[in-house]
């Protein structure tokens, strides 16, 4: 949790900031804020720390879900975000993700397409020839990369399934694979919709399983190379340090080798001989689209993983190592840890904890009963207003702010502004995923680029919807942030914040000191 001198330190230097980035007036009083009064008093049904909680629980509150809560109560609203049905997009938003490549290509055969292209291109001879082919092929995996960035970024705009979204990136972070690897950004968008998002509000143990043996995983932790009598550890140390058990967790260098040899003979296979036998001198050999366990390549001895003897029969011995992963107390207390770094604090109360890791265990990894023992703790509530927001949570909270349920149709900025900011998405080079905590991303550096951000989206001018550019002289139309604020954050806005609206000279002004403001920063 933010201390209690670091947040007014930071409140002045935002408005230190504001005024010399933005020309802020002195003593120029502006209108009073806008927006309908039928609205404020709507919004006045939930309480500060109830609109606080959704701003922490959602990628950032907005009039809609307001509504939503206001409609429904926050218990059952509560309960439909830890049990969320099917999620409707509105139809623009939609609409852009249906056109996408990795929507309507089955990823094998494209996979396949592409590395014949691979192949073929290193075959070429002339220099140029080569040069021309490659860009095209690199080409091609960055546009598959930014579909999936931008799917994404639209379902954490504008699901209903707030606490689904951000658990699905909460969990791509956790098991992090870095797209610019080889060729990962082919695999990255089928890697998040197929083996993260269904298990992001499921259990622990079928999240892990999905994550460990999906090919993005594999090739990114160089599995490829994993074989008996030639280890590679790497997918077997992340396996157990970031994954499960934690850098404390009571392990030890044999387990790590003990469980990359039951790692070996896990890589990716493309399909590229439609003759491939199934069956080797060593029994069968397992393939499930990409994914492919061949028995050749694997060491059939007995291993012993934190004092446990897992016998030598091919795959199933990953499904007894995970199991024993997934419920070690270890696991346990590393997994809750990070979780209430995410939700609750940078250094996150032992006892809450404790809590968590203790409903972990009992409910064998149920991911939404450990939330509900965060959701229902008092350290939450003490935290809210706090929790300083990293890029992607920033930018996400402001656009859903200034737009609501109104779609963008040009995400193409929004993902420039996190590369700038430096959370792009899939773009953590290191598997330890980007970081949770407020050091990493209060930089003045980091604070000036938020600036610049806000001012662009407080203008109308950042870029986000395709329209025909305003006439000579016209100004842009900024977003009614005004009236959206008066739903969500008006009961939340301290005096000095209160006193830094009132010096804004134009609507925009104003957006942008509320975008650049303490209570926009923090959640």
């Amino acid at each position: 949790m933010t201390s209690a001198l670091a947040r007014p330190v930071i409140a002045v230097a935002l408005g230190t900031a504001m005024a010399v980035l933005f020309g802020c007036a002195a003593h120029v009083e502006a209108p009073p804020v806008a927006g309908p009064r039928a609205s404020v008093a709507a919004a006045a049904a939930l309480t500060t720390e109830q609109v606080r909680m959704i701003d922490r629980l959602t990628w950032g509150a907005d009039a809609a879900t307001v509504r939503t809560v206001q409609s429904v109560g926050f218990e059952r609203y509560l309960a439909q975000q830890l049990d969320p049905g099917p999620a409707a997009l509105p139809e623009a938003a939609q609409a852009q993700i249906a056109a996408m490549t990795i929507s309507q290509r089955p990823l094998m055969p494209h996979a396949r397409e592409l590395e014949i292209q691979r192949r073929a291109n290193a075959a070429i001879v002339d220099n140029a020839q080569k040069a021309l082919a490659q860009r095209a092929w690199y080409q091609e995996l960055a546009r598959l990369g930014n579909e999936a960035a931008t799917r994404a970024l639209l379902r954490a705009l504008y699901s209903p399934n707030q606490l689904h979204e951000q658990m699905t990136w909460f969990w791509m972070n956790h098991f992090n694979i870095f797209q610019n690897k080889s060729n990962l950004r082919l695999l990255v968008g089928d890697y998040e919709e197929q083996a993260i998002r269904p298990h992001a509000l499921g259990r622990f143990r079928d999240l892990l399983g999905a994550a460990v043996q999906h090919p993005a995983m594999l090739r990114y932790l160089d599995n490829e190379q994993n074989a008996a009598n030639r280890i590679n550890e790497n997918l077997a140390r992340e396996l157990m340090e970031l994954h499960t058990l934690g850098v404390d967790g009571g392990y030890n260098q044999q387990d790590v080798q003990e469980m990359a040899r039951i790692l070996t003979g896990l890589s990716l296979t493309f399909g590229l001989n439609p003759n491939a036998p199934n069956h080797g001198p060593r029994g069968e050999i397992t393939r499930r689209g990409l994914f492919e366990f061949n028995p050749v390549r694997h060491d059939f001895g007995d291993k012993r993983v934190l004092g446990h003897t897992i016998r030598g029969r091919g795959l199933a011995e990953l499904e007894e190592a995970l199991d024993l992963l997934a419920r070690h107390p270890a696991t346990a207390r590393f997994v809750s840890g990070k979780l209430a770094t995410f939700f609750v604090a940078d250094t996150p109360p032992p006892a809450l904890v404790e809590r968590m890791a203790a409903t972990f265990l009992a409910r064998d990894g149920d991911i939404p009963a450990t939330l509900r023992t965060l959701i229902d703790s008092p350290e939450l509530r003490q935290s809210l207003g706090h929790k300083f927001k990293d890029p992607v949570r920033y930018v996400v909270s402001s656009v859903r702010l200034a737009y609501g349920d109104r779609p963008i149709t040009n995400p193409l900025p929004l993902l420039n502004w996190l590369t700038r900011m430096g959370q792009p998405f899939y773009g953590r080079q290191t598997p330890d995923g980007y970081p949770m905590v407020e050091g990493a991303w209060n930089s003045p550096g980091q604070m000036s680029t938020r600036f610049e951000f806000a001012r662009a989206l407080a203008a109308g001018s950042a870029g986000l919807v395709h329209r025909e550019p305003p006439a000579p002289g016209e100004p842009r139309e900024p977003p009614p942030l005004r009236a959206a604020s008066s739903h969500t954050l008006q009961d939340t806005l301290s005096m000095r914040t209160r006193a830094a609206l009132a010096q804004a000279r134009s609507p925009q002004e104003w957006n942008t000191f509320l975008l650049s403001a303490p209570e926009v920063m923090y959640r």
